[in-house]
């Protein structure tokens, strides 16, 4: 009976064995050129993050067969009727900073959010906002939910609101404001299961619109 039961216990630990052998391999992000225009604006601000943004990044490990989820997908948005461009181009691939990449929803808190059309392992979500002049985007939060309307399911994986700002109940944010660049923001998102992403913002230091070029998710479908 002894020997019975302990096969009985490895048998069920095979499943959690083999997740944990799973091999990994470092997120590979493709970066647009650098393209800086214009005098930037004087950025002073509590929680910006210190020193080349770039140059801290951490290697994020995902899965083999880690792809983005995001292209092509379908995008909506609290704002129905963008001041430039179209919510498709949050999507579409193209991560350039020059005029015609990106889409600018109106001012105050704004959200764009896109439907990975099933549920997924998501491992990290890329986003640029905004990069041919040095400004930082104001209340940036990241959300993933197996929910389309946020309610239920949700999990933050990114907020630099630290003044609560956006009243979401999530308290004030931890995460520190950074720079915009040609290098985005990847954030890490640890296996989280979600079909929907949404991406908050309120505006930045160079303008009062809220503006994306494009968004990656990185990640698996469910099992």
């Amino acid at each position: 009976m002894k020997t019975k039961a302990l096969l009985f216990l490895a048998a069920l630990a095979l499943p959690f064995t083999a997740a944990a052998k799973e091999k990994t391999v470092e997120l590979k992000v493709e970066m647009p050129p650098v393209l800086l225009i214009g005098t930037p604006t004087p950025i002073n601000v509590k929680n910006l993050e210190s020193g080349d943004a770039a140059k801290k990044r951490t290697s994020i490990q995902v899965p083999e067969g880690t792809v983005n989820l995001a292209k092509g997908k379908t995008v909506t948005s609290s704002d129905k009727y963008p001041i430039v461009g179209d919510l498709e181009y949050v999507t579409d691939g193209d991560k350039d900073a020059d005029e015609g990449y990106e889409v600018e929803l109106a001012p105050g808190l704004q959200w764009v959010q896109i439907d990975l059309a099933k549920e997924s392992d998501i491992y990290a979500v890329a986003v640029w906002h905004f990069h041919r002049q040095k400004r930082l985007c104001r209340s940036v939060i990241v959300q993933l939910s197996t929910e389309p309307e946020f309610k239920n399911g949700v999990t933050t994986i990114f907020n630099t609101d630290y003044e609560d700002s956006a009243k979401l109940g999530l308290g004030a944010g931890k995460d520190l404001a950074y720079i915009e660049t040609n290098e985005g923001r990847v954030i890490p998102a640890n296996g989280t299961k979600a079909r929907y992403v949404r991406l908050y913002s309120n505006g930045s230091t160079s303008s009062t619109g809220n503006h994306y070029v494009e968004v990656e998710v990185f990640g698996k479908a469910a099992k």
